[in-house]
């Protein structure tokens, strides 16, 4: 695996380098937001391990110009911990977050759990009725018009796709689409959701609410 780690601190870069060469890994540095996208735009990552408090250009910012270009799994990393900040770092399309001080071993079972997610996803296009789903190209088609999501939406909504006709509880939804330690509650879930589903228009119908419970995708 191809790893760039994204840090202005050159001891946390040197350890987190140490524990991804351990493990068979390649790993590349950069010290700022800038360097981190001009790389990305010239070479290709498996995943980007991404300070959030970068000079030059702060890691939300390089997240949303390496999106434009690649979509290359990123773990956000940053001694913030307040829930505003995870929740923006989900929003712009980061697979996960790990709060400072952190374990390396604990950052490397991150990286292999997201990357197992990403193995898993199906590279197929599926359609319910006028709903088309294609989620290798990560598009959605509304009766044949393309309809734009927020990076989590899309993540819901293949999230459901992919466990079709299962009840999900909301607890379930935040541990698996959020990731474990996001500490957010169900009016998270509930707002997306209510979102993805204004943009669904009419096939909004396949998301179920079960009442008490979670939702299920039914088509």
């Amino acid at each position: 695996m191809r790893v760039l780690i994204v840090d202005d601190e050159e001891m946390i870069r040197n350890v987190l380098k140490e524990y991804v060469e351990f493990e068979g890994g390649q790993a590349f540095e950069a010290a700022d937001g800038m360097q981190a996208v001009k790389m990305c735009r010239d070479n290709d990552y498996d995943i980007i391990l991404m300070d959030v408090m970068l000079p030059r250009l702060d890691g939300f910012s390089a997240v949303k110009e390496i999106k434009k270009i690649k979509n290359i799994p990123v773990i956000m990393l940053s001694a913030r911990g307040e829930e505003y900040d995870k929740l923006f770092g989900f929003e712009i399309g980061a697979d996960d977050y790990v709060t400072k001080p952190f374990s390396p071993k604990e950052v490397m079972a991150r990286i292999h759990a997201v990357l197992k997610r990403g193995r898993e996803e199906p590279a197929s296009v599926v359609t319910f009725e006028g709903l088309t789903v294609d989620m290798a190209g990560r598009n959605v088609y509304v009766d044949g018009e393309k309809v734009e999501l927020t990076p989590k939406e899309y993540e819901i909504l293949f999230y459901f796709v992919k466990n079709k006709g299962i009840a999900l509880t909301r607890e379930k939804l935040l541990m698996d689409v959020w990731g474990f330690d996001f500490y957010g509650d169900d009016r998270t879930v509930d707002t997306h959701i209510k979102m993805l589903r204004s943009n669904l228009k009419q096939y909004r119908k396949f998301i179920i609410t079960l009442r008490g419970l979670g939702y299920k995708f039914e088509a």
